[in-house]
């Protein structure tokens, strides 16, 4: 029964813990506890083993199955008002179901650490932290060597405008505490309180450009249809101005005190969005994601469920942000893989977006200049409503793209000349230039020429890729790193490095271009608190005319001087395994290819290939994406795969092979019991069979409709857990998995 019960005779709490079980845990009420505090969304602390636990109360109920005499009694309430709304707690307790995903780790999911912890969710003063004088005139740096510990701490305090909450120190991890009492000891820090400064004033909105009949029209659509559920996709060329949409609508749904949820797939990478929404909207914002310390988080968290940010900009979880009266949705880049959870709960942000506008009465905005096959299906089966940007604003034109045949120009260290020469011209005309290669590091094997030997992982089916700037090689699968070898250790010959990886671009250009700073970004990079921001700003600046960089630079930016994009190497995903590899490939060659020509210059995109001749990479080049997606929707539905067929993945993993093998064919066997209309493929390996020293295998699940493949998996997923082949595994199920690997 949901809701408070005023009668507290046999009343039994139905509580979520951050547990790996697929169940609630009964519990008796706390002593001379209101009946009235008891609603469902609410924490409560509760003896769990021989540890304190914070839960979440889903349900009252007035028996359980066990014996009162079992039944363990509640110590505290924690919240007076739910953490979770009813609409958000019935929101992911259907996530839960439909993940296949345990309960209690769904709802943890969707709360800062801070309130996981059991802080308040109101507003109150908190222990802080903060550089003294004395402290502030460290050099950090120079105690590096001696004292690492003491000099990540001041670090990460200058990080912070020499301040934080006391609790943000345990991202520090190690012994934090005994770090802390040293530098209070040195008088380097000291202890203060910390107080919520007062919320400022919104800065004055800036106007934006005149919006273009295609923008106007579709900011309309939007706005017409606030109030009511009305799922569309923005589908609009890269530079269309899809953002000024964006913005519009949010405006228009503030003016009616609604809240916008913006879904941004990784918020490190959206600088530029973030400054422009502040700027433009004059509106009072929050930022939610993972990088943010704690307390930066618990106070978005707040400032949204209270209401006071009329925008919210977040990355995949925040699709789970306490709004407290939602009135648009946007995922921005909808097609984005990273919307996707890939571990633990394997949610799909873009898809809950879609049910939390359905059931919040709201519309929901997906926008790409490459929509994914799955939305593009949907305007064609008229779920949803296509609102099309075909168009560059102003005098700005798409790039065209030409292919540079690799079999019949040299190359040097990955860069062929007539790229070269292209960058040469545009750099002379005062322009800057844009190189992409997915693949970071400074060589992607290191190979002895002698006996064929190459560097592997011991860990994983994969080649070590060599960072030569670190000296080290590392796997980009499982982390691992070793030392780089003098010379062969099977031959003793000399060891090659064989490709190329981003640093071995940068390189590259610095030989040939010894007068052009050169900036790159990638995950190596940019792994410093504001190395991202200091690199971007060069560019914008014009201090670096050339940027070499991974994906990174494919999301959200914009670069109105590059005038020239060198995609690299354009090969990597034309021949690979899985269903989605050529669609990810056509949407990043497009979505690269976007960064050249946004302002007034025209700009030309060279694109690097072996097989320039290959049919994905002519059709994508001659039609367009909308050719390229209309081919691949027709193979799709010829081989049943999505979005004409509904998938789910059992994963299984363990440090032998046939364990996981074993685990799957008998989970194969139960789930043909059950005799339903769902295809079963496999077990197999996993493409890459070995990874992190664990052997992987899966087991496909297919079906033409969702509810054969629901009605198959509930029950089925419990029985897995009480198999004893279970118990030698680690397992998971993936439900609409985003890749089959």
């Amino acid at each position: 029964t949901h809701g408070a019960l005023r009668d507290r005779t046999n009343m039994v709490l139905k509580i979520a813990l951050n547990a790996p079980l697929r169940r609630l845990f009964d519990y008796l009420p706390p002593h001379d506890c209101p009946p009235g505090r008891l609603r469902p969304g609410i924490r409560i602390l509760v003896p769990f083993g021989s540890r304190r636990q914070v839960g979440i109360l889903v349900e009252t109920a007035t028996a359980s199955e066990l014996p009162a005499n079992r039944l363990r009694r509640a110590l505290s309430i924690i919240d007076d008002d739910p953490v979770l709304d009813e609409d958000l707690l019935e929101l992911l307790c259907w996530a839960s179901r439909y993940y296949q995903h345990p309960i209690g780790e769904v709802l943890t999911a969707a709360l800062p650490t801070a309130l996981r912890k059991g802080r308040p969710s109101a507003e109150e003063p908190a222990a802080g932290i903060r550089l003294t004088a004395l402290g502030s005139g460290i050099d950090s740096d120079a105690i590096s060597r001696r004292s690492p510990a003491q000099s990540r701490m001041l670090k990460f305090l200058r990080e912070r405008e020499g301040s934080c909450e006391a609790t943000d120190l345990a991202a520090l991890g190690g012994s934090w505490r005994d770090t802390l009492k040293r530098l209070r000891n040195k008088n380097w820090v000291e202890d203060f309180e910390w107080e919520w400064a007062p919320r400022q004033a919104p800065a004055a909105a800036i106007p934006g450009p005149q919006l273009t009949a295609a923008q106007h029209e579709a900011v309309r659509s939007i706005t017409d249809s606030l109030g009511q559920f009305s799922p569309y996709l923005l589908f609009g060329v890269t530079g269309s101005g899809k953002t000024e949409v964006y913005l519009e609508a949010a405006r228009a749904a503030a003016a009616r005190g609604g809240q916008t949820l913006v879904l941004v797939p990784e918020i490190g990478l959206t600088p530029q969005l973030v400054d422009r929404f502040r700027q433009r909207l004059g509106l009072p914002m929050a930022l939610l994601h993972s990088g943010l310390p704690d307390s930066q988080r618990l106070a978005a968290w707040r400032d949204t469920r209270s209401g006071a940010a009329a925008v919210i900009l977040g990355t995949r979880s925040a699709i789970f942000a306490p709004l407290s009266n939602p009135a648009l949705m946007v995922v921005d880049e909808e097609h984005d893989a990273s919307f996707k959870q890939q571990d633990g709960f394997r949610y799909s942000a873009r898809d809950l977006a879609v049910l939390r506008g359905r059931r919040g009465n709201a519309p929901v905005v997906l926008g790409s200049a490459t929509p994914s096959l799955e939305s593009i299906y949907n305007v064609r089966e008229g779920r949803y409503t296509q609102l099309e940007l075909p168009h560059r604003p102003g005098s700005a034109v798409a790039p065209p793209i030409r292919t540079v045949d690799l079999k019949h120009h040299a190359a040097t260290n990955g860069l062929s000349t007539p790229l070269v020469f292209a960058m040469k011209q545009h750099l002379d005309r005062g322009n800057q230039v844009l190189l992409y290669l997915n693949r970071r590091g400074y060589a992607p094997a290191l190979f002895c020429g002698g006996c064929g030997w190459i560097a592997a992982c011991r860990r994983c089916d994969a080649h070590m890729t060599l960072h030569r700037e670190a000296s080290q090689l590392r796997c980009h699968h499982c982390g691992a790193s070793a030392a780089v070898a003098a010379t062969c250790p099977e031959c003793a010959a000399d060891l090659h490095p064989v490709g190329e990886g981003t640093q071995r671009i940068e390189e590259t250009l610095a030989r040939l271009f010894p007068d052009e700073p050169v900036v790159r970004i990638d995950r190596d990079s940019v792994q410093r608190r504001g190395a991202l921001e200091e690199r971007l700003e060069a560019v914008h600046s014009g201090a670096a005319r050339i940027l070499v960089g991974t994906q990174m630079l494919t999301k959200g930016h914009d670069f109105p001087n590059v005038t020239l994009v060198g995609i690299v190497n354009a090969d990597q995903g034309l021949f690979g395994t899985d269903l989605r590899a050529s669609e990810r490939l056509a949407q990043t060659i497009l979505q690269v290819a976007g960064r050249a020509g946004r302002a007034d210059k025209p700009g030309e995109v060279l694109l690097q290939s072996q097989y320039p001749d290959h049919p994905l990479l002519q059709r994508l080049l001659t039609t367009g994406y909308r050719g390229f997606a209309e081919a691949a929707l027709s193979e799709r539905e010829a081989a049943a795969w999505p979005p004409f067929t509904y998938l789910a993945l059992l994963r299984a993993e363990a440090s032998t092979m046939e364990a996981p093998l074993n685990f799957l064919r008998a989970a194969r066997a139960k789930a043909e019991q059950f005799a339903l209309p769902v295809t079963l493929l496999g077990p197999a390996p996993a493409p890459m069979q070995r990874r992190a020293g664990r052997f992987r295998a899966q087991l496909l699940l297919q079906a033409d409709t969702r509810g054969p493949l629901q009605s198959l998996l509930r029950p089925w997923v419990e029985q897995l857990a009480e198999m004893q082949s279970a118990k030698k595994v680690r397992w998971a199920v993936d439900v609409d998995p985003g890749e089959l690997f």
